[in-house]
């Protein structure tokens, strides 16, 4: 069976006080990249979270403080719906900061440190590797009823990436996967150039929690829903758990974790590439 599993956290790690800063260093990401992975708990220091916008670009003020990410950098993002959403996630806090719910933030902090100092086209080439061992890629011949619901249910979201970038991909029940033509590969290298580097961090992540480059861009392209995206990466664990039944409570768990993840990462995806989507589509018309 091929079942793709999340990628565990490291151990927390502890912040320093005098100055608010969120993060972390934690899972490897497919290209060996390591992202930020926050600490679990910490109590509420600050009262009032609110948005300023800098030389560099928006920032976000607890209290009279600005955010910093893990390595002291001043926290800035590129647009302003980001910093509402990050700014927001701060805000809906309660008594203790669970940084685990943060994704943004974290997300951010990546952009923004780039802790394994990567640049876009080593982004770009991790994201299109992953597609040797993409999850609808892989099948299995037994049992029959498995097969029959990978057929149906993996074969149309392959079948949509094939015709939307024009690309063969393809499925195979051997250990050694799909053979992907080196023109496929290129086709998704120049796709993902169009992005820039803060959206391609968020690409990446949404890649690693789905394990699949295509169920990624069928996300971020709106083809598919976040929930039809996390059920079509879970479908050997959800048959499974029809079959045998699930551990009470922890399955649901998992479930809303993964969409919480891959819908955070999609949107991330979406409010870095904004402008640049706009004054694309501006050239168009």
């Amino acid at each position: 069976m091929w079942r793709r599993l999340l990628q565990g956290r490291s151990p927390p790690a502890r912040l320093p006080r005098p100055t608010p800063v969120a993060g972390g260093s934690g899972p490897v990401g497919p290209g060996g990249g390591r992202t930020y992975v926050p600490p679990a708990e910490r109590k509420r220091f600050y009262q009032n979270v609110s948005i300023s916008q800098g030389e560099g670009g928006f920032e976000i003020n607890l209290d009279h403080r600005k955010l910093k990410t893990p390595q002291a950098k001043l926290f800035t993002v590129p647009s302003k719906a980001l910093a509402i959403a990050v700014a927001t996630e701060w805000d809906s806090q309660k008594d203790t900061i669970k940084f685990y719910t943060m994704h943004l933030t974290t997300l951010c902090n990546t952009a923004l440190d780039n802790p394994t100092q990567r640049n876009k086209m080593q982004l770009i080439r991790a994201a299109v590797k992953f597609l040797e061992t993409d999850t609808v890629c892989y099948r299995v011949e037994e049992p029959a009823a498995l097969a029959e619901l990978q057929k149906n249910e993996w074969d149309p979201i392959v079948a949509w990436a094939e015709k939307r970038y024009n690309v063969a991909i393809g499925s195979s029940t051997s250990i050694l996967g799909p053979n992907i033509p080196a023109s496929t590969k290129e086709t998704f290298v120049s796709h993902l150039a169009s992005y820039n580097m803060w959206a391609l961090q968020g690409i990446e992540y949404v890649i690693t929690q789905l394990k699949s480059l295509i169920l990624s861009m069928g996300l971020i392209d709106r083809h598919i829903t976040v929930e039809k995206a996390v059920l079509l990466s879970r479908l050997e664990e959800e048959y499974q758990i029809r079959r045998w039944g699930n551990v009470e409570w922890a399955h649901d768990y998992d479930l809303c974790e993964l969409r919480a993840r891959a819908a955070a990462g999609t949107l991330f995806v979406h409010l870095c590439s904004e402008s640049s989507t706009v004054k694309h589509k501006l050239l168009q018309d």
